[in-house]
């Protein structure tokens, strides 16, 4: 089963996450290609999608919001795009979009990167949106400060907290067709609270508290890939931190854990068919007598006929409200 292990640094203002997905990870590939058809995700890609789910978990469970995690990279390279979206419930999904071969030594930068023109963004979107109201998002490039692509998925969540939300964080990452596991290091803020809506306060932090930090990160950045894959999360924490005083969170009995859901449906799928308008929805059906259309991420497949499809464009009827007299 997929864990989640919260953690704190007594007395010192730091706080962790680490993620291991191992069925809900499991299960986003399974439904790929048994589902949909679809070929296995090229190794690199698979990698990097496995990181992007496990760096998603780390970041919804670090934030106190009601609504989904949306982490999104759009590429010039031969990934258009790849996005991991985690509920608040820790419902995960995750998918990506291929345009073009991937060798087996590709790389982030090379798989998304080309030209320096990826980016990467993260969306929270409320599930009680108010009318009117909007997601936030914060959007960076795949670059370093020195305009250098970045060499990871860790390292591209480091430069988006950075940079987009002024916190200091480590994270490293790992994935392949059986785990996908990772660990979140964060330096809270003296003064306000830091989260993803933009709500950071970056206080004088003292120079104690900020050496502190750097020798957990360094602890943390000495682990290594092939241990995040192998070691279950008590394991590492105390290979990691034996010698600090760690307060972990004992999840209770009714606390999610991250676990695979998708939440297409078939209104989704309608909804998104008006979207295209009546004459690219009716272009399809004269091609094709039918429209079909997969969900990208559980492979689901949702099927309309000419009687639906004209359904979908009729306006609603209205009916006139019954006065006295009628009553």
């Amino acid at each position: 089963m997929s864990q989640l292990q919260k953690f704190l640094f007594d007395g010192l203002p730091v706080r962790g996450v680490a993620v291991r997905l191992t069925d809900a990870w499991q299960q986003i590939l399974q439904r790929r290609q048994a589902h949909a058809g679809n070929e296995a995700y090229p190794a690199p890609l698979m990698e990097l999608l496995g990181e992007m789910a496990a760096g998603a978990v780390l970041m919804q469970s670090n934030i106190k919001f009601n609504g989904a995690l949306v982490l999104q990279l759009q590429g010039t390279g031969a990934v258009k795009v790849a996005v991991a979206e985690v509920q608040p419930s820790l419902a995960l999904r995750a998918t990506a979009t291929v345009t073009g071969d991937i060798p087996a030594d590709a790389t982030l930068a090379t798989m998304l990167n080309a030209q320096d023109g990826g980016r990467c963004a993260i969306t929270l979107d409320p599930l009680d949106r108010l009318p009117g109201q909007q997601p936030y998002q914060g959007v960076v490039p795949l670059l370093d400060a020195h305009g250098q692509p970045l060499a990871d998925m860790g390292a591209v969540l480091e430069h988006y907290m950075r940079h987009s939300e002024q916190l200091d964080t480590t994270v490293v990452l790992a994935a392949n067709g059986d785990v996908a596991a990772g660990l979140l290091l964060q330096r809270l803020p003296v003064q306000g609270a830091g989260n993803l809506a933009g709500t950071s306060g970056i206080g004088e932090q003292d120079t104690d508290d900020h050496e502190a930090y750097q020798r957990l990160a360094m602890l943390v950045q000495s682990l290594q890939r092939q241990e995040l894959l192998d070691l279950d999360i008590d394991t590492i924490l105390h290979r990691l931190f034996w010698n600090e005083k760690l307060l972990r969170f004992a999840p209770s009995p009714d606390e999610p854990v991250p676990h695979f859901a998708c939440n297409c449906s078939r209104s989704r799928v309608a909804a998104m068919l008006r979207g295209l308008g009546r004459e690219e929805a009716e272009g399809i059906l004269t091609e094709q007598g039918k429209v079909e259309v997969d969900c990208s991420f559980c492979g689901q497949q949702y099927r309309f006929d000419a009687v639906e499809v004209t359904q979908l464009f009729m306006p609603e009827v209205r009916q006139p409200p019954v006065s006295r007299k009628q009553q």
